[in-house]
């Protein structure tokens, strides 16, 4: 049978279509909507696995991860469950066949749809586990009870405040931060820090963007090939160089939406350019593709991607934890004074060597006059205030308009 391997993992590349089906895609409609991949890594030797999937819209895809810790008493603990697909539930129960039952079951966050989504269906094909969700949970237009939102009504139960208190203290201590109020809703996420492997767990506060595509990402190549286009008349063949350009290029999206090296193009010219690509340009969208790039998208990236050091992803400097500036640094500071040498985000690479000091320093951009260590110059420097325009006009329009509370000051 045809397949590629990965780290280990065989990936069979003609799965069966039903393995790979989440039929509940429409709650949450991301790219690929009803079929998802999964790729399974061990991270520590016989004691954390990281699973991956892809997500994205108009084809800006990036890894969606779920961990998973094996417990010293037996069992595992799942952080920030992913698509429970017949592939991804095969690959879990490889791991309770040898370590024991999934005990535990933790969400993270409060804001993040794409991971809420995926912990009812999950917790339902492991009836055993205790659902643990972070404080603050919301929905929107109305304000549902837990139960209606997807979760076990009788095995839920929030994350105490004193980390203490749960029945996987021995092995774990967390912090919450938030959840922060944006009006319409609010932003929250848990660390988690597992002892005996010094690893920290985050959801999306701190990221690292890896040079190369990401292997899920890889499985299917087209939305890398799709943003390698320099402009609709681009025909791109399937080769590495395509490939990274295009993934460096989705960076750049979903960090930014419209970095400074990006230009849209008014939708009645883009519809008059899709009447005149030819067929091979015509797969995505009609051959509609309102974009165009300019040179200097290369720098942008470069900046972006801090040569694999953490990284404060610009949507939250620039919409979110600038409104709770204070809180914010105290929760890093709480994070800092764990012993962890990597981290594991939930979202692009992973996992990331990094010390508290270099955790910390990732929120310098909320400090007036932060303390940098010298060897750390480079990866906390600003990232390029051209980039952050879109960014900046969002942040200035909501706060105008009472959508949201406004941005506070550096402290």
């Amino acid at each position: 049978m045809k397949g590629q391997e990965i780290q280990g993992q065989a990936i069979n590349l003609n799965i069966n279509p039903k393995d790979i089906s989440w039929a509940f895609w429409p709650l949450v409609p991301l790219y690929p909507y009803s079929k998802r991949r999964t790729i399974r890594k061990e991270v520590v030797p016989d004691s954390i696995w990281t699973f991956d999937q892809l997500q994205g819209i108009l084809y800006v895809t990036v890894p969606i991860r779920m961990t998973v810790v094996r417990l010293e008493t037996g069992g595992l603990l799942i952080y920030a469950p992913v698509a429970p697909t017949l592939e991804c539930i095969r690959l879990v129960k490889e791991l309770v066949a040898k370590y024991g039952e999934v005990k535990y079951i933790i969400l993270p966050t409060v804001s993040g749809l794409e991971h809420k989504v995926f912990v009812g269906p999950f917790a339902r094909r492991f009836p055993q586990a205790q659902v643990f969700i972070a404080p603050g949970q919301w929905s929107f237009p109305l304000s549902l009870p837990l139960s209606w939102l997807g979760f076990p009504p009788k095995r839920t139960q929030l994350l105490p405040e004193d980390s203490s208190k749960t029945p996987f203290a021995d092995e774990f201590d967390y912090r919450i931060l938030g959840p922060i109020g944006l009006g319409l809703g609010s932003f929250g996420e848990v660390a988690f820090f597992h002892k005996r492997s010094q690893t920290l767990l985050v959801t999306d506060s701190v990221v690292s963007v890896p040079e190369t595509p990401p292997e899920i990402v890889e499985i299917e190549p087209y939305p890398l090939l799709f943003h390698a286009k320099d402009d609709a008349f681009s025909i791109v063949e399937d080769n590495e160089a395509n490939r990274l350009k295009g993934w460096q290029r989705i960076s750049l999206f979903a960090f930014y939406f419209r970095p400074s090296a990006m230009e849209t193009v008014k939708l009645g010219q883009a519809f008059r350019s899709s009447f005149q690509v030819g067929d091979r340009s015509k797969k995505a969208y009609f051959g509609i593709y309102p974009f165009k790039w300019k040179n200097g998208w290369q720098q942008s990236f470069n900046a972006l991607r801090r040569d694999g050091h953490l990284l404060v992803a610009p949507i939250l400097q620039a919409l979110i934890l600038n409104r709770a500036p204070q809180e914010t640094i105290n929760w890093a500071n709480q994070v800092t004074q764990w012993n962890f040498q990597q981290i594991i985000p939930c979202h692009f690479d992973a996992p990331i060597p990094a010390t508290p000091q270099q955790f910390r320093q990732a929120f310098s951009f909320l400090e007036k006059d932060p303390a940098i260590n010298d060897d750390l110059i480079g990866a906390t420097k600003p990232l390029p205030e051209e980039d952050f325009q879109l960014l900046r006009e969002l942040d200035e329009t909501l706060g105008k308009l009472g959508i949201v509370p406004r941005s506070k000051e550096k402290i």
